[in-house]
């Protein structure tokens, strides 16, 4: 047995009749509604290490089936009952390494997501950290805090174009493949980004490794490559995108901008199970990118998985602040 469900609620705990122990809910007060003192929570136990919880209260429900990894639902709730994070995502890990003995066949039904290959811009030429004629452009990276060698940049020195010769490509990689970029302009005219972007990519899903048990995403290209996270490159988290993460079976951190368009994803990414962190920095810090630059990557990790959380007050508050 993985561990015993009952014992790891607080509180009292009463069996009906038709098989649930009924007891003050958990998830209420961590998700905005005031705290259950009529044991509006219910949870029933199916089987060995099967169970369901439901809140008939605020309606949130989460649960275990052996074989499978915990959800982001489940992983709150548990952390709700007092268990920390680690002990949580070992658990996960746990349950879903005894996949062998249960019937999985859905948990293993491959995601199967394609996407186009692309070329980049004519005369592409790799961004190169010791070429004198590639200076500008590694000017430009140093003033955010990256170097030629923190991502695999192109840039098209040779164009006719002076628009284009003073710009940095950021390639899109999936499975090894270029899917898409996005350019990074330094002229004072017309738009500072163009980006050649397919339906559902997340940008730097390439990069993450299967040993990390925490993913975090985060608003722009830049931002991700600072922490080694991914992008969603938009103002919100869309359902093919979220399909795409879900691939990545990890624990999601969303850390959004910090204004008031970037805040607007707090709710989604919520929706989704994902926590969110909005870290206590400095002003002028408006994104990733600049805390990474301010404080160093290490330092800006540790506030970011310090500071993650589901409950909606604790966001809400911080949120206003923006």
């Amino acid at each position: 047995m993985l561990f015993d469900i009952l014992d790891t609620i607080p509180g009292k705990k009463r069996q009906t009749t038709g098989g649930w122990y009924s007891f003050n809910a958990l998830c209420c007060e961590h998700r905005g509604h005031r705290p259950d003192k009529k044991s509006r929570g219910g949870l029933i136990i199916t089987g060995e290490d099967t169970w369901s919880y439901h809140c008939f209260n605020c309606q949130f429900k989460c649960g275990s089936n052996p074989g499978k990894q915990f959800t982001g639902n489940t992983k709150k709730f548990l952390e709700w009952c007092g268990m920390d994070r680690m002990q949580v995502e070992r658990l996960s890990f746990k349950n879903f390494s005894n996949k062998d003995l249960y019937d999985v066949e859905e948990e293993f039904r491959p995601i199967i997501i394609m996407f186009d290959n692309k070329r980049l811009p004519d005369g592409s030429v790799l961004l190169e950290a010791d070429n004198l004629e590639h200076q500008l452009h590694n000017d430009y990276l140093r003033g955010r805090g990256l170097t030629a060698d923190s991502y695999t940049f192109y840039i098209t020195p040779d164009s006719e174009s002076e628009r284009e010769r003073n710009r940095i490509i950021i390639p899109y990689y999936y499975n090894g493949k270029i899917v898409g970029y996005t350019s990074r302009f330094y002229t004072e005219t017309g738009p500072k980004y163009l980006s050649e972007q397919q339906r559902g990519y997340i940008f730097n899903i390439d990069a993450q490794q299967d040993n990390w048990q925490t993913c975090i995403l985060v608003e722009g290209q830049f931002d991700a490559i600072s922490i080694g996270g991914c992008a969603y490159m938009s103002s919100t988290i869309s359902d093919e995108q979220a399909r795409l993460v879900k691939k990545l079976r990890r624990d999601i951190i969303v850390v959004p901008d910090r204004d008031s368009a970037g805040m607007s994803i707090c709710d989604r990414a919520l929706d989704l199970g994902y926590r969110v962190s909005i870290p206590e920095w400095g002003s002028g810090v408006k994104d990733v990118n600049d805390a990474v630059k301010r404080y160093g990557r290490l330092a800006t990790t540790l506030s970011i998985l310090e500071a993650a959380t589901t409950s909606k007050i604790t966001i809400e508050m911080k949120r206003k602040k923006f």
